[in-house]
């Protein structure tokens, strides 16, 4: 479905259940469910998920990357219910990192603006409830940040990537910026999918527009 989500009435109730699904990360070897002292978590809707997770789990600095979903009202839901469109979520990657800090080794952490940069430029995010050919409100671009500090710098990123796009005659950014949201996991075999299946789909394309990142 590409129209607009459902409401919380609407959506499907889902389960209480947690989906079973293998925690151990298939390339890096870390556990996808735990995030250690001095990391941070963040959630990316960037169009399908595969290819979404690929641009993040080669960078140094991130410790686990997982496919799930987020932002809607069914708890704990399957993909073909999230594929439906009536659970109001939308596919995500969750990224556990290590914030780039003084207690930190140069290359042990990762800014959170160069997560940013990825984000903006893997995908084209003024494009509403589809990505490319993808139609449906769970391939709808959105962030969902863990802390405040995160929340300001991801509104502060698409106010600077909005200005880069409009001097480039490309419409306005539709992603959904917000606090935390639940996370659910997604299905073991959407987990580093393509990490697992190297010729898998991957239906991701940016803009070609470069993103500031750092302060403006």
């Amino acid at each position: 479905m590409s129209g607009a989500p459902p409401s919380k009435a609407q959506a499907l109730p889902g389960r209480e259940a947690p989906l079973s699904v293998e925690k151990r990360h298939a390339l890096l070897g870390t556990d996808m469910s735990t995030v250690p002292a001095d990391h941070e978590v963040v959630l990316f809707g960037m169009g399908c998920f595969w290819g979404a997770e690929r641009k993040f789990w080669n960078i140094p600095g991130v410790h686990s990357t997982a496919v799930g979903y987020a932002g809607g009202h069914t708890p704990n839901p399957t993909y073909e219910e999230v594929c439906s469109g009536q659970t109001a979520h939308t596919e995500v990657v969750q990224v556990v990192f290590a914030p780039a800090r003084a207690s930190f080794e140069a290359l042990r952490g990762v800014s959170f603006e160069a997560l940013l940069g990825v984000f903006w430029e893997s995908h084209d995010p003024t494009q509403g409830m589809r990505q490319g050919a993808d139609r449906g409100t769970q391939y709808r671009s959105a962030i969902y940040c863990s802390t405040a500090d995160q929340l300001a710098r991801a509104q502060a990123s698409a106010q600077r990537f909005q200005e880069a796009l409009l001097r480039h005659g490309r419409n306005d950014i539709t992603t959904e910026i917000s606090d935390s949201r639940p996370f659910y996991f997604a299905e073991t075999y959407h987990q580093q999918y393509l990490h697992k299946n190297p010729r898998g789909y991957c239906g991701l394309g940016g803009t070609g527009v470069t993103c500031p990142v750092g302060p403006a």
